[in-house]
């Protein structure tokens, strides 16, 4: 092997890492734009069974089944958004008038009772929170500015909406655009078996986002109900934002448990903590541990196994595994990529022993 031949392979090397960095750099400049067109993608497969439905049924035209089913898709956004509107404004309204010094002192009234409730003198507790004065350091005044930056921000959002709902349309007008983008690449002798796949992750995918809107839907009415009866304030938002985490697998419930816990406590600042606030929080959080048990034992397996075909414990060492390398993200998009994968697995190595092993329910 010759100088020259080394510094070619050299060049060449630096060549492939400087065009694979403006590649990452490129991806990351238009990052919105990945994120609309994956948020477009996953609409357009929660409204294909309503599409495929208004074609097939009732002979809709390709383009006016498209809008009817994005005018059901919106008018649902706007029913939803319009129950939380008027509490949201209702809320910023109470924060622009938040007596800060009050707040304070509510809160560390309610830390106080809790020590004095639960014993916690001997422990030294108390005194360890005096001397770093814990409380006193927190800045109230993140609160509303916190809902200020959420109403500075709803201008992006706008955008976005309406950048989502432009994609989305011709996403489901036309099924498919991806796939014959995705054709380019792909052999001719292998169209037949991606087309194959592109049309069974699309019909699996479905299945999967509908099943999680409906589990959503499950906990939110269950949450509400529990909410509603103690009395907690803003029960509806409460409820949305609990059942919304549980998008998060295994996480998000533990993030809504103490989510509920903290709110449900707060909503009662300046009440006897031993009478109101401990037992009010106390049925809350069994009415809570009762949803999740309904979620776990009815909804999960019925969405995981029916729509995905895979069984629990392979599901659950994906996520973990996606969740170890990934993170949160990782979490989220685990269960519908390695059905993206296992499907095209089954198209293409069809023979292989631990591929045929993996997707015999497919």
């Amino acid at each position: 092997m010759n100088s020259k031949t080394i510094a070619s392979g050299i060049l060449r090397a630096l060549s492939i890492i400087i065009g694979v960095a403006i590649l990452l750099f490129f991806l990351y400049a238009i990052r919105s734009v990945l994120a609309y067109l994956a948020i477009s993608a996953v609409i357009s497969l929660i409204g294909r069974p309503i599409v495929l439905f208004l074609r097939r049924r009732l002979k809709f035209k390709d383009t006016l089944a498209v809008v009817v089913t994005m005018a059901l898709m919106i008018v649902v956004f706007l029913g939803i958004m319009s129950l939380f509107i008027p509490l949201v404004i209702e809320q910023i309204n109470n924060l622009s008038l938040l007596n800060i010094d009050e707040l304070q002192k509510n809160l560390e009234d309610l830390y106080m009772q809790i020590i004095n409730y639960f014993q916690l003198n001997d422990l030294d507790v108390k005194q360890s929170f005096k001397d770093y004065n814990l409380i006193s350091k927190i800045d109230y005044s993140l609160i509303p500015a916190f809902f200020n930056s959420v109403i500075n921000g709803f201008g992006n959002f706008t955008v976005g909406f309406f950048a989502v709902l432009f994609i989305s349309f011709f996403f489901l007008k036309d099924s498919q655009l991806f796939e014959n983008g995705i054709l380019m690449f792909i052999p001719d002798s292998k169209e037949i078996r991606w087309k194959n796949s592109s049309t069974k992750i699309k019909d699996l995918l479905s299945r999967y986002f509908n099943g999680l809107i409906l589990q959503i839907v499950i906990l939110f009415i269950l949450y509400t109900i529990v909410l509603v009866i103690f009395g907690i304030k803003n029960a509806i938002i409460i409820a949305f934002l609990c059942a919304l985490l549980n998008l998060i697998p295994y996480v998000g419930p533990l993030i809504s448990f103490a989510l509920i816990i903290i709110l449900t406590m707060t909503s009662n600042l300046g009440a006897s903590f031993s009478e109101v606030i401990f037992p009010k929080t106390i049925y809350v959080v069994i009415g809570f541990l009762i949803a999740q048990f309904i979620d776990n034992t009815f909804s999960q397996p019925i969405i995981f196994s029916k729509s995905v075909k895979s069984h629990p414990l392979e599901i659950f060492l994906i996520i973990i595994i996606a969740g170890i390398l990934f993170g949160i993200i990782g979490m989220m998009v685990a269960v519908p990529g390695y059905t993206a994968i296992k499907v095209i697995l089954k198209e293409f190595l069809s023979e292989n022993k631990i591929v045929k092993k993996l997707t015999k329910d497919l």
